[in-house]
């Protein structure tokens, strides 16, 4: 899996300032999450996460190494959090107060700041995604946050986490997966590369029985690929099918799909003209069916 770029130089334009109808800038935002704050101890009994974090699951095994170090040496970095009704909300450091929990800590040291609702989204989600704690799912479910509550484009999004914009979208397209399958990525049973060769089958139940045999006999992205691609091949039939007819363009369909790799749209005007779209899912995809229809032209 490619290693997770944090947020970077976008950062100053992630989170709109309602207040004035500006962008807030990189100095403002950076300063309200690194200035120093005196530190405080509290109890743990009034600490609760944030309901809003994007992370959802915490892998048992790295808790308990982390509780054993605070065992030994103590909660080194305090955590921030932000004062609420009776109690005091995580704004980054769950992982470490859960960790602190399991220690059997009955305090820790904290930094008591205060957010708008934005500014704790954007905190949260920089945190995970510059330590790579999401899983796939989360986050692709921190992208469609950005896009749908902040009203942001996929470009945008793509240039403020430094990534391509065909990588948000592929993340984002694992959302159209049933949630079945967005399980057993997010249990590491397939892959989201396995994910997305599973969103040419537009069959639920073909996509969960695909999905089983990619987990059980361990295969890899580019064998199951290939198995998606065999799944779309529709079996050859004995009655034979007038020129015109649906059948016939739908099996030319299935065997451009098979040749090019890539899902094929017939979409005819009338019997003799139409068009032919081919999907692509990133630029990559997109230079490889090029790179495959220039060798095919060099041949003739």
């Amino acid at each position: 899996m490619a290693k997770r770029i944090g947020l970077g130089k976008g950062i100053d334009t992630l989170i709109p300032d309602k207040e004035n109808g500006r962008t807030a800038t990189k100095e403002k935002i950076v300063e309200k999450i690194v200035e120093k704050e005196v530190e405080t101890k509290i109890k743990l009994t009034e600490i609760e996460p944030n309901r809003a974090q994007p992370r959802r699951n915490f892998d048992e095994d790295s808790l308990m190494e982390l509780s054993d170090s605070i065992k030994q040496y103590g909660l080194i970095q305090p955590i921030v959090v932000q004062k609420r009704d009776g109690y005091y909300e995580i704004i980054a450091g769950e992982r470490r107060w859960r960790a602190s929990k399991m220690a059997g800590l009955k305090e820790i040291p904290v930094i008591i700041k205060e957010y708008s609702n934005e500014e704790i989204v954007e905190i949260a989600l920089i945190e995970n995604i510059q330590r790579e704690e999401l899983n796939p799912i989360e986050e692709a479910m921190a992208y469609k946050r950005l896009l749908k509550e902040f009203n942001l484009k996929q470009d945008e999004i793509a240039d403020k986490v430094c990534k391509s914009r065909a990588a948000i979208t592929n993340s984002m397209r694992l959302l159209k997966l049933p949630e079945e399958i967005q399980q057993m990525i997010v249990d590491e049973k397939i892959s989201s590369g396995h994910g997305r060769a599973l969103l040419a089958i537009t069959d639920v139940n073909m996509q969960l029985k695909l999905a089983e045999q990619f987990f059980d006999n361990n295969l890899s992205v580019r064998e199951a690929e290939r198995l998606v691609r065999l799944a779309n091949t529709p079996k050859p039939e004995k009655k034979k099918a007038e020129y015109g007819d649906e059948f016939v363009y739908k099996s030319i369909e299935k065997t451009m799909q098979e040749i090019i790799g890539s899902n094929v749209l017939i979409n005819r005007k009338n019997k003799d003209k139409g068009k032919i779209e081919i999907e692509y899912y990133s630029k990559e995809e997109l230079e490889r069916i090029v790179e495959m229809l220039n060798t095919l032209r060099n041949k003739e």
